[in-house]
């Protein structure tokens, strides 16, 4: 049997996915205060990479991992040309749209919008026909929103807690997401049969 690379997204999605991964029988054993990047299964069947969330699906395209696991926000966003093989019904959050108020602003010309996900909000409110300016930032999206750097975000939501207590309404929702088994186009054929089983232990 040949091993399989799999790239894992730091964070609460790592966790849900080795917990998925367990409860399918596959033999991981992870000491979550070790700082190594790369891991292997007990019985070396997989070896396992901790990336950035948006780094998982380039790690996948570019042969560094033949499999991979991420949010399909995130695929959407970064449009990259990999297979999406399988829901795992994990990560599950929304894009939405959020502001002060739970409606759009009224603004003579050009809405300001703060994200990290420049192409979906791009795309989204072109189709909208609505002018808008991005602010591109990498985190803490909501304090835009708070303190008027901007006059609406988009960010992912998974209990909307974050908003309340930043003072924040979901105007729109744009999508719903949650994580997906992604391969290397290659990989999936070359080592078919390995994942193959890995879809059948996972379904």
């Amino acid at each position: 049997m040949k091993q399989l690379t799999i790239a894992l997204a730091k964070g609460r999605l790592m966790d849900e996915t080795i917990e998925l991964f367990k409860n399918k029988g596959i033999p991981i054993d992870y000491d979550e205060k070790s700082r190594r990047l790369i891991f292997e299964s007990s019985d070396k069947t997989f070896r396992f990479l901790i990336v950035r969330a948006q780094d998982v699906a380039t790690y996948v395209e570019g042969n560094g991992a033949d499999l991979g696991v991420a949010g399909i926000d995130v695929l959407i966003e970064n449009k990259k040309d990999v297979f999406e093989l399988m829901d795992l019904g994990i990560g599950k959050c929304s894009v939405v749209v959020a502001g002060k108020s739970p409606n759009y602003p009224d603004t003579p010309t050009q809405l300001k919008v703060a994200t990290k996900f420049v192409n979906i909000t791009d795309e989204f409110f072109a189709k909208k026909g609505m002018a808008i300016e991005i602010i591109k930032l990498y985190g803490s999206i909501e304090l835009a929103g708070v303190i008027g750097l901007a006059d609406c975000i988009v960010d992912i939501v998974s209990t909307g807690q974050t908003l309340k207590e930043n003072g924040l309404h979901i105007i729109e929702k744009i999508i719903d997401s949650s994580a997906f088994l992604i391969s290397n186009r290659v990989s999936y054929y070359t080592k078919n049969k390995e994942i193959t089983n890995l879809l059948e232990l996972l379904k």
